[in-house]
């Protein structure tokens, strides 16, 4: 027995915790969508939503490369990038879209993660990611999708957002 989040739990909290984030971002008015001034101060709804999206996908990709017993990518990012210059890349590479294709991909992806915790079986989620590491998948996986607890960065991201939407009312 390990003191793993069990993949059900993980999912119902990723799913759950976007179910309250998209409540928010929908609460906004079109127009303050993509108006900064959330977290520091420089992202939109739409950002944040880009960057909720690229941790997801650095979570498939990590699953894709543990399936061949290899590190995840997000690893060897770490060793040459800081958390926040990772951040800033995928914001900046997002910047030129529009709301509505950073919302579709970020829903895409999304449900692809959900499909793939879902997808594993017990004995995987509780194994090592890889024949090297000590962690459980599960935990490994947590950590990447980290934020106010494993499996908690849309929660994370809650307080900001919400004081963001207070602040540019609600959409009528």
């Amino acid at each position: 027995m390990t003191d793993v989040m069990t993949r059900v739990e993980a999912v119902e909290i990723v799913r759950s915790q976007r179910v309250a984030t998209l409540e928010l971002v929908t609460a906004l008015p079109v127009r303050a969508r993509t108006k900064a001034g959330i977290g520091g101060g420089t992202w939109s709804a739409k950002d944040l939503l880009g960057h909720l999206e690229s941790w997801e996908r650095h979570a498939l990709e990590a699953l894709d490369a543990w399936s061949r017993n290899e590190p995840a990518p997000i690893d060897r990012a770490f060793r040459t990038m800081s958390l926040h210059e990772i951040n800033a890349r995928e914001v900046a590479r997002k910047a030129s879209r529009s709301f509505d294709r950073v919302a579709t991909g970020a829903g895409r992806t999304h449900r692809e993660l959900l499909d793939a915790i879902a997808a594993l079986t017990d004995t995987r989620w509780e194994r090592p990611a890889t024949s090297r590491g000590r962690a459980p998948l599960g935990r490994r996986l947590g950590q990447i999708l980290v934020g106010s607890g494993p499996f908690g960065h849309d929660a994370a991201h809650r307080p900001s957002l919400e004081a963001f939407v207070r602040e540019h009312g609600t959409r009528r």
